[in-house]
């Protein structure tokens, strides 16, 4: 139980949120408590860090796409895909994935249900366009940027928007949504969620 309360002068809150005076707690409590107090400010600390770092690599990544679209005079519209980069001599490499809950199974089927109803009598490769856009690459992972154009169609369709709807709901909120990895392949990856 948390709260703001202070704390009295020679007393400590135990779990359950009762006073106990300082005298009747074990040293052995008093060095877990200290230990364990000082681990979670640090973890704060830390935590907002990667917060910034995240913040910023993304920020960066961005910017370095835009360039590259500037260069081929083209424009690439928001924070969009999943984005592996390199450092020149292969050393290092970053990752920008975007992630999605189970939500996105039900979009999945919503579109192969709107599928089946627009392509009754036509021939069956138009399954093959949607099925291209849920389709993994190499390390199992849904390409994100295919799955994403789905939402830039506008088709005027109640399941299709129920559709899009639950594709919208499958994206996590930006906090967890979109991740950056940043690690040597020869070596272990450090990531922020």
């Amino acid at each position: 139980m948390q709260t703001t309360e202070q704390i009295p002068d020679g007393y400590m809150r135990n779990a359950v949120g009762h006073l106990v005076p300082e005298g009747q707690v074990r040293e052995q409590d008093k060095l877990r408590d200290d230990l364990v107090l000082c681990l979670a400010a640090r973890a704060h600390e830390l935590n907002a860090e990667l917060a910034k770092f995240k913040e910023q690599a993304l920020n960066d990544i961005e910017d370095l796409i835009q360039i590259a679209a500037e260069r081929y005079d083209t424009r690439i519209g928001g924070r969009r895909g999943n984005v592996q980069l390199a450092s020149y001599d292969g050393r290092y490499k970053v990752q920008r994935r975007i992630a999605f809950t189970e939500e996105l199974e039900a979009a999945k089927m919503l579109i192969n249900g709107c599928i089946t109803r627009w392509s009754e009598g036509a021939n069956n490769n138009i399954r093959a366009l949607i099925d291209r856009a849920f389709r993994t690459d190499t390390q199992g992972q849904i390409k994100s940027a295919a799955v994403l154009e789905l939402l830039r169609l506008e088709i005027d369709d109640a399941e299709w928007q129920r559709a899009m709807d639950a594709l919208r709901d499958s994206i996590q909120t930006v906090g967890t949504a979109i991740h950056v990895r940043v690690y040597e392949p020869s070596a272990t990856a450090a990531s922020t969620g």
